[in-house]
């Protein structure tokens, strides 16, 4: 027996921050970037990246805004996030 969605607190269409983190590379905003827009391709708002390194400069936060259309989606882009090798937290 399955148990019904849990509705979602977010209505949409939303404006939605995802951060990601992880050893600091030249292509880790680039990995991120991509998988972002393979689930919401020209759904970023403006000036919605923001790059962010950490003290001592080992890892890196990228986050990310987006116009965000269901919960389904932002599920598919956790979860492609969190399987990236390059990706060690997403929040």
């Amino acid at each position: 027996m399955t148990s019904p969605a849990t509705p979602s607190l977010l209505e949409f269409p939303c404006e939605f921050p995802i951060k990601a983190m992880g050893p600091s590379s030249e292509t880790l905003e680039v990995e991120i970037l991509a998988i972002v827009n393979r689930h919401a391709p020209g759904q970023l708002t403006e000036g919605g990246i923001s790059i962010r390194q950490s003290k001592g400069g080992k890892y890196t936060a990228v986050t990310i805004t987006l116009k965000a259309r269901s919960q389904a989606q932002l599920d598919a882009i956790y979860h492609d996030l969190s399987r990236s090798p390059a990706i060690i937290m997403v929040f």
